[in-house]
């Protein structure tokens, strides 16, 4: 199975979309000037604390002050606390924890008075993005994700995941682990982490402890709020997460050089052998069009989802919960009983209500109304099928099995916003009113404004006209053939020359056209 990543990445934003067997399966979108990340370290300082919450607010330089939780401190919160200070003050003068002192575990049930005063300064880790109106979710405990392993201070236990089964294998990784973690360090072995020898396992240690080595320079610094430690970009964060034994790419295309060269290199250190997949996009057409992903974001982020079965989804969101609901449509086939129809179009469903809360990042209580199946083997067979389908999901979750009215919910785990992708567009010819100019002109309209700015002496040529695709079969061909006598094209080649050339856009409405200069300005 193929798997292909494409790195979009513009002025205000970088998209970032996973092509599997070229359909688009996840798609994540960060602002160039968002600075709040899960998995983000921050200095930070309690803004106040909320003894009947069991909670204090903590500045970390949003808006709104971030939400911490007494049960989201983590047991070695004290000896956290100690470390920062120290920092601080010089006592700490190296990351190295040999000879630091733990302080006692805090309880349970204990307060959070007793832990933390308005004013103080502590190290916390973003565990939710804001959303909506809340700040961030914070949570104190460290853990440091690396490729194989994830690297937690102020332990000394070492465990293994579950995911590996077999006795032996753990064993063996649990005592490379123990041999060469520094003092008061512990670790978790990941999946990944599998059938590794010594050397490939050190090397992932001693980048997450130089990672730990760069936090403590700053925190030293003692400036807060301020961030001390963060992911480089969210695709190299993708990349470690999801490259393992079971997932691999064969293709990163990136249309930017910068991001190019950050992502080769860290696919240079991780997995060396793959570094000649990472490819920079140089095409006129964007990338995101030229791999089919725009005509699939507008087909897959509308209220409606269309399924190829004829079948189609209606989402809806409200601030509670997400309500699905899945019809029919005109898959109806005579020769079918109405139940057997009904399993093969909640099946379907199944596969893509899956899909579409990867793609979409739907967190929260998810509401699924399926067709109304009677015999019982059926519903067992849809819930098997959803929980199958949810397997492939990273996020949190739980299925619940059909209710008595055949309800299927979902609880997933939500710890940044929800994409919204806006489908519906204002007309572009008519700017909302409803009306536009007769379609026969546009030929003339385009013509006549290719005329004045290649008579511009201050317009840099060649000039690159973008159009609807029918736009540009119409020039180019017209009723003659391509390149006929009666070729619109040809015609204004004979007249303007190499001053200018014609690129159809998949996402321009019907009657928009645009200019563009040779550095990519629209020319208006």
């Amino acid at each position: 199975m193929s798997n292909d990543l494409i790195v979009n990445v513009s002025p205000d934003e970088v998209s970032i979309a996973l092509l599997r067997e070229k359909e688009l399966v996840e798609l994540n979108r960060e602002k160039n000037n968002y600075a709040f990340n899960v998995g983000d370290y921050y200095l930070a300082k309690v803004s106040r604390v909320i003894p009947n919450l069991n909670a204090a607010f903590i500045d970390v330089g949003y808006e709104k002050d971030a939400f911490l939780h007494y049960l989201d401190l983590g047991p070695d919160i004290r000896s956290l606390n100690k470390y920062v200070q120290e920092t601080i003050s010089g006592k700490q003068k190296t990351s190295n924890l040999m000879y630091f002192k733990y302080e006692e575990e805090i309880r349970k049930d204990g307060k959070i008075g007793d832990i933390l005063k308005a004013g103080n300064y502590v190290l916390v880790k973003i565990a939710k993005e804001p959303i909506s109106q809340k700040g961030p979710r914070l949570s104190c405990e460290m853990a440091l994700p690396g490729r194989h392993i994830v690297l937690v201070p102020f332990s000394d236990k070492v465990s293994v995941s579950s995911k590996i089964r077999e006795a032996s294998e753990r064993d063996r990784l649990k005592k490379i682990m123990q041999s060469i973690l520094p003092k008061n360090f512990g670790a978790i072995l990941r999946t990944a982490a599998e059938n590794l020898s010594l050397e490939e396992i050190e090397k992932d240690l001693n980048e997450l402890k130089d990672r730990w080595e760069s936090m403590h320079k700053m925190i030293s610094q003692g400036k807060a709020p301020s961030k001390v430690l963060g992911e480089k970009n969210r695709t190299t964060t993708m990349l470690r997460d999801m490259v393992n034994k079971n997932f691999t790419f064969e293709n990163i295309h990136v249309n930017d050089p910068k991001y190019f060269g950050d992502i080769k290199e860290y696919v240079h250190r991780t997995f060396p052998d793959k570094e000649k997949d990472v490819k920079l996009f140089n095409g006129r057409v964007p990338i995101f069009e030229h791999f089919g992903i725009t005509r699939q974001i507008k087909s897959l982020f509308g209220k409606q989802v269309p399924m190829k079965s004829g079948a189609y989804l209606i989402i809806e969101h409200t601030e509670a919960l997400h309500v699905i609901d899945v019809n029919s449509g005109n898959n109806v086939k005579s020769s079918e009983s109405q139940e057997a129809s009904a399993l093969a179009v909640n099946l379907e469903a199944a596969m893509e209500i899956g899909r579409q809360l990867r793609l979409r990042d739907m967190g929260g209580i998810i509401v699924v109304d399926f067709i109304d199946m009677y015999r019982m083997e059926h519903k067992k067979i849809l819930f098997k099928k959803m929980r199958e389908v949810m397997k492939e999901d990273k996020a949190k979750h739980n299925v619940l099995p059909p209710s008595k009215i055949g309800l299927i919910q979902i609880t997933r785990e939500r710890v940044r916003p929800q994409i919204n992708i806006e489908v519906n567009e204002v007309c572009p010819s008519c700017k909302g009113t409803g009306k536009v100019g007769p379609t026969v002109v546009i030929i003339d309209e385009i013509e006549i404004k290719l005329n004045n700015l290649c008579k511009d002496p201050k317009v840099k040529t060649p000039l690159q006209l973008l159009v609807h695709p029918y736009v540009d079969a119409y020039i180019k061909k017209t009723t003659g053939g391509f390149f006929s006598k009666k070729s619109t094209y040809k015609d204004w080649l004979k007249k303007y020359g190499n001053k200018f050339t014609i690129e159809p856009r998949d996402a321009f409405q019907f009657l928009e056209y645009r200019f563009m200069d040779p550095t990519g300005e629209e020319v208006l």
